[in-house]
This record gives structure tokens, sequence and C-alpha cells, in this order.
């Protein structure tokens, strides 16, 4: 059955070689249920209900990625999009959740239109380079600033907006040896490196008598607190076509960079540098993000984490199915989840930002009129704590930048109208 559905022989691979990889890349990434309840709690939802959200959701996503578009690539809630669900969209909404998740399904909506029509690819080849790495690394800084602060690194001041945190406080000693266990492992190329950060501080703090010891298994956590939960209507239309624009954009430019990238890594694509079955693949994290927001989770987005599975060998959907069914065991698993404390997932948030931000090392600093609004962006996204505003003041210094320098001509129209979107966005504030 495997032979005839994914053509193992013709891509010179085998059942066991695929499943092996497929656990692999569930290894590296399986910290994402950990991580995406507690970050999602923060906004007011479930944490159980998001935990067997975010397992089902990967699940049927990553399956559908599997047997569909027959690509061994991984997809779950997507790290950022996460956080700006929970510290810039639900908050913004007066802590109404379930319009954010609204906002979701409606991006979800809008990126299977795009998806099988030609305006994907125009729209993604209309952002600048500069701009889409700025966006990453932007993102980056922002998950490391929220690590910092769940990890008592970094915490309020009324004088000076931050300040150090008690480092010496027990909690913060534990993140802090999370983070270098999980950089020591990631350095020395150990699968599952963050996962194995997060069971250490999880088990150290067990251990110390700051959490209380998880029992083994359960059933899952309902899913009816989250559940067809989203809704509509509220405030100003422009509030939500702002949250609806950034989580498209974000979700499309990360997909479509992390298919290129595991494709190219994997040997992929095609003799024209194509990754075939990409509409399919777009298609399916889609419809996963769909999926995601009518049972309880933030935007679905494939994961640069199955590169760990490209390595170990998969070149077929069946190591995504894979995956996916280690997912759906993972239901179980819920007293774990639950007994994993803030400070345990923040050092996986500051080591996933040093993996976001080394793409501005690839901006032409030489040239301002690409690398100011590149560098205003990345560090707007993190001190305005909004990834939508700091997209926006980049998109809005890009065309303005350019127009003021003489070089109009640079400006694509995409990049015209989503700036003159943003900054109608702001004007109405």
């Amino acid at each position: 059955m495997f032979e005839r559905w994914f053509e193992l022989s013709a891509h010179g691979t085998t059942a066991r070689r695929e499943i092996l990889a497929g656990l692999t890349t569930f290894l590296t990434m399986a910290y994402i249920m950990f991580v995406n309840p507690v970050i999602l709690a923060g906004a007011g939802m479930d944490q159980g209900a998001v935990f067997t959200a975010t397992c089902l959701a990967t699940a049927a996503t990553t399956i559908f990625m599997g047997l569909y578009a027959k690509l061994p690539v991984a997809l779950a809630p997507g790290m950022g999009l996460n956080a700006y669900f929970a510290y810039t969209v639900v908050p913004g909404f007066n802590y109404d959740w379930q319009l954010a998740l609204g906002c979701v399904f409606l991006s979800g909506i809008l990126f299977v239109l795009i998806s099988i029509t030609p305006a994907r690819e125009w729209l993604i080849n209309a952002i600048p380079r500069s701009l889409k790495l700025a966006i990453a690394a932007g993102i980056g800084f922002f998950l490391a600033f929220i690590g910092l602060v769940n990890a008592g690194i970094v915490t309020v001041s009324s004088l000076t907006l931050v300040k150090q945190g008690v480092l010496t406080d027990p909690r913060v000693l534990l993140a802090t040896a999370g983070f270098l266990v999980i950089v020591a492992l990631a350095a020395r190329r150990v699968t599952g490196a963050v996962l194995i950060g997060i069971l250490v501080v999880t088990i150290a703090a067990v251990g110390f008598g700051y959490q209380q010891a998880p029992g083994a298994v359960s059933l899952p956590p309902s899913i009816l607190p989250t559940l067809f939960a989203m809704h509509f209507g509220g405030p100003a239309g422009s509030a939500v076509a702002t949250s609806v624009l950034v989580f498209l954009l974000i979700d499309m430019l990360d997909t479509s960079g992390t298919l290129t990238a595991v494709a190219y890594e994997g040997k992929l694509l095609d003799e024209n540098g194509r990754l075939p079955n990409a509409r399919r693949a777009l298609t399916v994290d889609a419809a996963g993000t769909m999926l995601g927001a009518a049972i309880g989770t933030s935007p679905m987005t494939a994961y640069i984490e199955s590169t760990a599975g490209i390595q170990a060998g998969a070149k077929t959907g069946l190591a995504a199915v894979t995956v996916g069914v280690l997912f759906l065991l993972s239901l179980f698993l819920s007293p774990l989840a639950s007994a994993v404390p803030i400070y345990a997932t923040a050092p996986a948030l500051i080591f996933v930002a040093a993996l976001m931000v080394k793409g501005l090392t690839e901006i032409d600093w030489d040239d301002l009129t690409e690398a100011a609004p590149a560098l205003l962006t990345a560090l707007a996204i993190p001190f305005t704590y909004s990834i939508a505003e700091g997209m926006g003041i980049g998109f809005i210094a890009y065309v303005t930048v350019k127009f003021v320098s003489g070089r109009w001509r640079d400006i694509n129209f995409a990049v015209f109208i989503i700036a003159a979107a943003f900054a109608a966005r702001i004007a109405t504030q």
C-alpha cells in the first residue's frame, strides 16, 4: 500500500526509512504541544482545550500534507503567529479570543483562494526580500523578548519600561539552564534538543518542589471550550481587516519560505527549481489554518524542523503521515503538558528566536533604501509589542524611503497597496 501511494522505490527510499525520518521530525517539533497551550492560555483560552486542538490540528494537517501533497513536511501552529494572536490581536479585541479565531479562519479562506490562483506567486514575489527577512527577524526578536519576560530575566519598570529581573530566582536559574541545555544539544546535532530542554527544566522544577508531579497518561482534555467558538462580529472592520491581513501575509511568507528550504535540503525541486505539488502544499496549509481556527488554535504553518527528517532520509509523504500519527498518540500526554511551567517553555522561545534572526545577515546593508526600512521593521515589531504595527511601520518606511530617494521605480504595486492599507489603519486609530 505504501509503495503504491507514495512510490517509495521511485524515490529511492523504504517504508522503514520514512517512518524513522518521521519520528525524527516529530521529536524536533514536539515542543509545540507544550509551548502553544501556554502561549494561548495567556489570551484567556482553556489550556487543556488548546493542547487537544494543537495535537488534533497538527495531526490532521500533517497527515493531509503527506497523503495529498505527498511531501515530507510537517505543519503545526506557527511560532510567532501564536504570539501575535495571544499578545496583540486578542488584547486589541478586549480579550475576545473568539473573534481572533474568526480572523484566523478568514485568513485561511483568503489563503485558499490565493493558493489556487496565480496571485500567490505574484504577491510573494512582490514583497522585497529585505522586508521578508526583516519581518522574520522582527518576529524572532519578539519571541526572544517574550521568552526573557517569561523566564523572569526581564521585568517591568516604571522608570525605564523594562529592567533586569531577579537573576538569583530559582526559576530564572532553571530557565537559564534549560536554554544552555538546548543550545548545547543543538550544537551537537542531538535530535529533539528543544523538547529535551523543556523536559529537563520541568523535571527539575518538580524535583525542587516548584511544580506538582504530573500523572502518566490520561484521556485528552475536552476540546469543547474552544470547539467552534469563533465568531466574526465586534469592533471596527479596520481592526479585523488588519489582523486578517497580517495573519495571511506571515503565514504565506513563512510557509512558502519553509517549503522552499525543505525542498532544497531534500533535493525535491524539479529541473526548473520548482517544488512539485507546491499549490497542493499551500492549500493544505490554508485548510489547516481554517481547521485550527474551528477547533481552537492559532494559524498553522509548515515547520522548518521538517529538515531534520529530510536529513534522516525522508523523501515522501509517508514521513509526514508518521508525524501526524505520533501527534495523535500524544493526545494522551496531557498530564505532562499541564505540568510544564511557563519558565520551562521560555528557553524554547529564545532558541527559536536565534534561528529566526540570522536572515538579517543576508540584507544588503550597503543599500540604505533597503537596510533602513528593514532595520526599522525588525526593531518596531518587538518594541511596539505588535507584529502588525511593526510590519505596518516597515512597509510604510520602505515606500517612503524609496520615494524620497528617487527610486520610486523599485516600489512594487502590491507593496504600495499594503503600505497604503497600513497607513489608512493608523489614520483611523
